[in-house]
């Protein structure tokens, strides 16, 4: 379920804590214990639900198929690679 079009002013609290209306928590599945991802964009930050097991598997699928037939890197060749950038490809974040 989304809800569409609702915005609500939070006081933020100490060390910085908010508290995620009910009904957002339920509309979106998240629970007491569960884990959010905090994610910074130019324009604030955007909390999302984690993908779920079988998004990253099917993302880690996807980054296999299109790596096959690549070489194995050798020794000294990653040096220069940017791991974060490997990442935001993998899962498709843009800058």
């Amino acid at each position: 379920m989304v809800i569409p079009l609702v915005s609500i002013r939070l006081k933020v609290g100490p060390k910085g804590q908010i508290v995620i209306p009910k009904v957002f928590r339920e509309a979106y599945g998240i629970k007491e214990g569960g884990e959010v991802i905090v994610e910074p964009t130019e324009e604030g930050l955007v909390i999302k639900k984690p993908p779920s097991k079988e998004e990253l598997l099917r993302k880690l699928k996807e980054y296999h198929e299109k790596r096959k037939g690549t070489k194995p890197a050798k020794l000294g060749e990653l040096k220069g690679i940017s791991l974060e950038d490997e990442f935001d490809e993998v899962w498709g974040i843009e800058e």
